[in-house]
């Protein structure tokens, strides 16, 4: 999410600390936070509804009617175009290099449609690296700017890009159930968000993770957990599971939250090393598409991998 968005679970703020994150177990995970609707007075507020509204109609719409070789068409694209921003992060400058870079990814993503046997092994990696990354994420004590090519971010971008895609189309094709869970996905990282952002307005005091996002807070962390509850709930009625499978529902559902904290905290992170307030201007009112995101690139693998052993 953007800089901007820093103010989910807000409490007031004071300097910047110099202790990093706040290593506690709950102060490992945070959630991407949604920008104030105060910002930018009303006509702010109005073009924020209007993008929010035609992405959310164009996005359930394509989740439910697609079929899914042409859902995975759309979502390469989608993703492609956050590739885009990724190369913005990773230092990647050259018009040529990035359009080489961006190949790569759509070959790569064709390779996995076509042996499908590669899907579970890269899932469980994307899931494993984003497991690290909420460790490493907890040693963080300042900001160091980076300037110039990362090409270690550019390996990265397999996980942050590449895997989320796999995740989606393996799940989009699943029998019966597969565009459902698709778009209960997208509710559960909606849904967590909003009350993360709630719950940390009325509650939030302790910092998070000061260094990486200032405005972040445990509070909004136990909203996050609340909508996951919520959710699972909802999931489980909606399809009439028994109380095992409902049990296994809510523990991915918030494993999956947690997870998506750390894509926020993450692309929050390598923002403030670039200086960069947005990863992007795509999306008018919202920022880059990074933003709108990274929270769901995370929490993908996981889902996938968790609701593929509960349904298929």
């Amino acid at each position: 999410m953007t800089e901007a968005n820093d103010s989910l679970g807000k409490s007031p703020q004071p300097p910047f600390s110099k202790g990093g994150l706040d290593t506690s177990p709950v102060a490992k995970v945070g959630l991407s936070d949604s920008p104030p609707l105060e910002k930018g007075g009303q006509g702010g507020i109005l073009l924020r509804l209007r993008t929010a509204l035609i992405l959310g109609a164009v996005v359930i719409a394509a989740i439910l009617w697609l079929p899914t070789p042409v859902f995975a068409i759309g979502m390469a694209l989608v993703l492609l175009l956050a590739g885009v921003e990724w190369c913005n992060l990773a230092g990647l400058t050259q018009p040529a290099l990035r359009t080489l870079y961006l190949f790569g990814l759509a070959a790569v993503m064709t390779l996995c449609w076509f042996r499908p046997e590669f899907q579970m092994g890269l899932l469980a990696l994307g899931l494993l690296w984003w497991a690290r990354q909420m460790l490493l994420l907890t040693q963080v004590r300042d900001i160091t700017p980076q300037s110039g090519l990362q090409p270690e971010l550019l390996l990265v971008g397999l996980v942050i890009l590449v895997v989320p895609w796999i995740a989606l189309v393996a799940l989009h094709q699943l029998p019966v159930v597969g565009s459902l869970l698709v778009l209960f996905l997208m509710i559960l990282i909606w849904s967590a968000d909003s009350l993360a952002y709630f719950a940390g307005r009325r509650w939030g005091r302790t910092k998070l993770a000061p260094i990486i996002s200032p405005g972040k807070t445990r509070a909004g962390v136990y909203g996050a957990l609340a909508g996951a509850v919520i959710c699972s709930v909802a999931l489980a009625l909606w399809l009439k599971l028994d109380v095992v499978e409902s049990i296994r529902v809510l523990m991915i559902c918030s494993a999956s939250v947690v997870i998506s904290v750390v894509g926020d905290l993450y692309e929050s992170l390598l923002k403030r090393q670039r200086g960069l307030k947005d990863s992007g201007d795509l999306l008018p009112g919202h920022g880059g598409l990074l933003d709108r995101i990274d929270s769901l690139t995370a929490a993908a693998p996981l889902f996938a991998l968790g609701m593929i052993w509960v349904f298929s």
